[in-house]
């Protein structure tokens, strides 16, 4: 998931998002595949991954390893690609992205929510996700910029470059170059999806797709994008944050009175006004109580080290960097795992990131990212209607019980598109249960899910591949039981 660190120092507050979870599938659920698929085979073989330690047994092939972005500076970008599990060469392509800055897709996205499959609880293995977003589309995962996971630059001085643009072009240096390797899928239908600061990351590739799309050779087929509890637009972001923080019971109601009446989250500077950081200071004190990405599980208590070397316990109480776990025996301490596993030798070596003797530090989220973060756009709201205006699909998503990107913050930040409404809010359905609401706009689709907190596949793994499927489909979620 993405780390959030939430700083407040010098009373500037970088409003920027890390996020993780573990979904954890029940033995029940677990299904191994068999034997006479039709595969691809179209990717670079020398990438294709063999002899993954603990992985399940499964019918797609599936590939690892490096893409060189710039070939002056050395610098390389990680990826692990999924074929569908079925029918792979009609399915789409879609790009995953986690946030931070500084998080890793794999160690996240790949490993603990969408991907098929999940780090086990003793880091030594994995198991099988029943609810792989790759039994819908053919599934990209990157590490992304260079210093998230095993992404490198042979250039120091790139890591002092790294925002927002960076991260684009990057990126999109990465997908023309992947081509190269997976001819067969530069002319799928394509989308990017990610979480939490991803929320910046995938509109801002998918304008500059959009962008250079004129140019038909590097022709890229995008037809939409998909957020979940994605950071958006900072003022609405934070005050999202601080009314749910209230309307959830976090914090008092004269610390609310005073957020609401000393804070101009539009302004360039809200914090100088030391009634404004005092009371915002208070709403991020309360949060460090609990866990702000999921409100009503448990936090991490366990002793052992965390990816950045600290005490679980230390890093809760000082940062709140962990992220929201999940309930109904989810491990709130998978990170750890996450860790564990990929710093193995065999491991690295089997995806290709190292020969298996000079190991790569592999750390969930990079903190030295996050803190030294360059350019980070106010707002993506100008993107969201160029994006809309080219006739892209757009779908965005809330867990509701997450604290850091509210439901709120999300709301407030939709309603400044000022879209027309073509389908009213109402529920939608999964397994016969309403699994959220959502609200069809003219160009964009608002939905909820219900009981779920910042990395929605580790609460609702079933809910969320249905909803990824409608999207795919291009069909609205089941409004009727």
């Amino acid at each position: 998931m993405d780390n959030i660190v939430l700083k407040l120092s010098s009373h500037t507050l970088v409003l920027l998002l890390f996020l993780s979870f573990e979904p954890v599938v029940s033995s029940r659920h677990r299904q191994y595949w068999g034997h006479g698929k039709k595969l691809m085979s179209s990717g670079d073989n020398s990438d294709l991954v063999t002899g993954l330690p603990g992985q399940p047994q499964v019918d797609f092939q599936h590939y690892a390893g490096y893409v060189t972005v710039n070939e002056t500076n050395g610098r390389s970008l990680f990826y692990w690609f999924y074929e569908a599990m079925t029918k792979a060469e009609e399915k789409p392509l879609v790009l995953w992205l986690n946030g931070g800055p500084g998080c890793s897709s794999v160690g996240y996205g790949a490993t603990q929510e969408i991907g098929p499959f999940l780090v086990d609880s003793d880091g030594q293995g994995l198991k099988f996700n029943n609810f792989s977003w790759n039994r819908e589309a053919n599934m990209l995962f990157l590490e992304s910029p260079v210093g998230v996971g095993f992404s490198y630059s042979n250039t120091t001085s790139d890591y002092e470059q790294l925002g927002d643009d960076f991260t684009a072009n990057d990126a999109y240096n990465f997908l023309h170059n992947w081509f190269l390797k997976f001819p067969s899928y530069r002319t799928k239908t394509f989308y990017i999806a990610g979480e939490s600061y991803a929320g910046k990351y995938v509109p801002e590739l998918a304008e500059l797709i959009l962008d250079r799309n004129k140019d038909m050779s590097l022709h890229i087929d995008l037809k939409g994008i998909l957020l979940g509890n994605p950071e958006t637009s900072d003022a609405e972001d934070w005050m999202g944050l601080v009314d749910y923080a209230w309307s959830h019971a976090v914090i008092s109601d004269e610390t609310h009175q005073t957020v609401k009446k000393s804070c101009d989250f539009n302004s360039s500077d809200p914090w100088h006004n030391e009634d404004c950081s005092q009371a915002v200071d208070e709403v991020l004190k309360q949060y460090k109580e609990i866990d702000i990405y999921s409100l009503y599980t448990s936090t991490c208590f366990a002793s052992t080290a965390n990816s950045n070397g600290q005490s679980v316990q230390t890093s809760m109480k000082r940062s709140s960097t962990m992220m929201p776990r999940m309930m109904g025996g989810y491990d709130p301490c998978l990170d750890d795992y996450a860790k564990t596993f990929y710093n193995r030798p065999d491991v690295q070596k089997a995806l290709h990131a190292s020969d298996g003797h000079n190991l790569k530090n592999w750390s969930i989220c990079n903190n030295n990212i996050f803190n030294n973060w360059g350019d980070s756009k106010p707002s993506v709201i100008p993107i969201y209607k160029k994006l809309i205006s080219a006739g892209l699909k757009i779908w965005v998503y809330s867990g509701d019980t997450d604290g850091r990107v509210p439901v709120l913050s999300t709301r407030y930040s939709l309603s400044s598109l000022a879209l027309p409404v073509t389908k009213p809010w109402r529920p939608w359905y999964h397994d016969n249960e309403v699994s959220g609401w959502f609200e069809e706009y003219q160009g964009l689709t608002f939905a909820t899910f219900r009981g779920a907190g910042h990395a929605v596949p580790c609460f609702k793994p079933s809910n969320s591949l249905a909803f990824f499927s409608s999207f795919l489909l291009g069909e609205s979620p089941p409004s009727t039981k």
